[in-house]
């Protein structure tokens, strides 16, 4: 944007500038995530939803607004709130470490965020005390580090920002669904077709607020998992998924809406007696999901990033124990 000022108070930073013809026409939420302001759009939409911007000296409540060619505009940025979590000494495996990010291997029961429930022993707690603090605020909370986040009882890798360019940097590559993400699954039975791909909205469950579900379209958020198979097994198959999208559950909302649910998934599977058996013989008590493979551009130095991880015990005993 042209004329970009930036100024201080004890309630944080406000940012001021003017619309430049380029953007004319644009939402407001689009127009200001490309002025260089280090704020993704999905940001400026929070804020403007908080009344924290203006447009020609007017409070912008509506992020559909369109933008004018020299408009002025505000955008009151609120001092980042201090993340209500002890750093604690808890071992993590890193797979990748810079000044700028770090690739982290999740052990299946460590949860990434403190929430209720889970007030300690997170990921975040174990970043926090592993960077001394150096981690990413850009999301508004102090130094959380997290661009994205896998379930608690999946295992696999993460990507953790601990600036706030590599954080802008790695959400924009999420947004456009560039990163490569692929996990390696054992479903219920065996795919028909053998290789597909599974579309559906994904939105909270109506009769479950635990659960996701595939809901209507304008419901829920888009989702696409590709899928392949990579072995059949005993009552059961070896998948390989690529996420085309990144939703809450998706893989195990969207196997489970074709009638094959991961095996030993506590929210959406339901299998036959022999393959409870086996779960219960192997004591597998999680779902069988774990992210594999994780690619991505890296958002400083430009450079190509691949990472894998292999199949962790828990998982490697149970498909030798399916295995013909």
């Amino acid at each position: 944007m042209n004329d970009r000022q930036s100024s201080t108070s004890s309630a944080g930073e406000v940012r001021t500038g003017t619309i430049p013809e380029s953007a004319a026409g644009l939402r407001i939420d689009a127009g200001l995530a490309q002025a260089e302001l280090d704020l993704s759009r999905e940001r400026i939409k929070a804020l403007i939803l908080e009344g924290a911007v203006t447009l020609g000296g007017r409070i912008a409540n509506r992020p559909s607004v369109k933008l004018a060619t020299g408009m002025a505009y505000a955008i009151a940025l609120p001092q980042a709130q201090p993340l209500d979590a002890e750093a604690q000494a808890i071992a993590l495996d890193i797979v990748f470490e810079d000044e700028h990010l770090l690739v982290v291997d999740k052990p299946a029961g460590l949860v990434v965020h403190p929430a209720a429930g889970h007030a300690d022993g997170t990921l975040v707690n174990a970043l926090l005390h592993h960077c001394r603090g150096q981690l990413s605020g850009i999301g508004g909370v102090a130094r959380p580090g997290i661009v994205h986040r896998i379930d608690k009882d999946t295992s696999g890798l993460l990507v953790v920002a601990k600036t706030d360019s590599a954080h802008l940097g790695l959400a924009a590559q999420f947004a456009e669904h560039s990163i490569n993400r692929r996990y390696v699954a054992v479903v219920q039975g065996r795919p028909n077709p053998a290789n597909g791909t599974v579309r559906g909205n994904i939105g909270r469950s109506d009769h479950d607020r635990k659960k996701m579900a595939l809901v209507g379209e304008g419901k829920g958020k888009h989702a696409v998992t590709h899928y392949s198979t990579e072995e059949r097994l005993r009552d059961a198959t070896r998948i390989e998924c690529r996420l085309e999208t990144g939703r809450t559950h998706q893989v195990r909302v969207h196997m489970a809406s074709i009638g094959h649910a991961l095996l030993g998934d506590p929210l959406y599977s339901r299998p036959p007696k022999p393959l409870r058996d086996l779960l219960r013989a192997a004591d597998f008590r999680r779902q069988a999901l774990h992210a594999q493979r994780l690619g991505f551009i890296h958002p400083v130095t430009g450079s190509e990033c691949d990472f894998f991880s292999p199949i962790p015990a828990d998982m490697a005993e149970l498909l030798d124990r399916l295995r013909v």
